[in-house]
């Protein structure tokens, strides 16, 4: 079944689209081929610009999306109205997670950095599909239940991690998800306080500058002009 995201954009040039679809999210795993196209034909598309937000933080999460094509930036606000970069999600990932849950807001922001196109579900219309087809709705609760497991691994393996180790796997991520190859090495593009470093790696920004410090002086981390790169190895 061809996605009907490619004959949206066919001849606009928009590079980097991604192949996953909904019907490839963890979220929506072990259908059956009828409610995959339930799914999909149920799903709208939309183009946004770059600089465009999704949805803020606080609104009523009423939306799911599929990132297709772009990258979107998710922000968190303080009190004070810092805006700190919490994830970065790219072609493929998904966003508006907690449109599932009753009566939810959206607890950060999402801002295009690119100009992207999203593929997603209202809720109304999620909630009338679960209904005409009610084994989505159990293969997702099933499937989220698996993914919370999945998840409590991971925290308890990462508690037990270094924090250098951890924040330099969070910038080998970041740089191959989001960087671009340089002879340096695989640069990212765009600058990464200390403070929302301290978000991607849930630890104090004191000890992410001291553990940034410590990757700088082993080669590991070079600071270029407020970018960072990682040389390759």
């Amino acid at each position: 079944m061809r996605c009907t995201c490619d004959e949206l954009l066919k001849g606009q040039g928009q590079a980097g689209v991604s192949p996953v679809c909904l019907a490839h999210l963890w979220l929506f795993g072990a259908l059956s081929e009828s409610e995959v196209q339930a799914l999909t034909a149920a799903a709208w598309r939309k183009p946004f610009e770059k600089g465009q937000y999704v949805f803020i933080e606080g609104q009523p999460a009423t939306l799911l999306f599929v990132i297709k094509a772009g990258r979107v930036k998710l922000v968190k606000t303080d009190d004070d109205g810092t805006e700190i970069l919490v994830d970065l999600r790219k072609a493929g990932d998904f966003i508006g997670e907690t449109f599932l849950s009753a009566d939810a807001a959206y607890p950060l922001t999402a801002e295009c950095v690119e100009d992207s196109l999203l593929c997603g579900f209202t809720k109304e219309r999620f909630e009338r599909l679960v209904i005409e087809h009610p084994n989505i709705g159990l293969q997702i609760m099933r499937n989220m239940s698996e993914r919370i497991s999945w998840l409590t691994s991971r925290v308890g393996s990462a508690s037990s991690t270094h924090l250098e180790e951890r924040l330099y796997a969070v910038l080998t991520t970041v740089a191959k998800e989001h960087g671009r190859r340089t002879e340096g090495g695989l640069l990212i593009e765009f600058p990464l306080t200390h403070e929302e470093l301290s978000f991607l790696v849930r630890a104090h920004r004191v000890s992410v500058t001291k553990a940034l410090k410590s990757l700088g002086e082993s080669g590991k981390v070079v600071r270029k002009g407020g970018r960072l790169i990682l040389p390759a190895n």
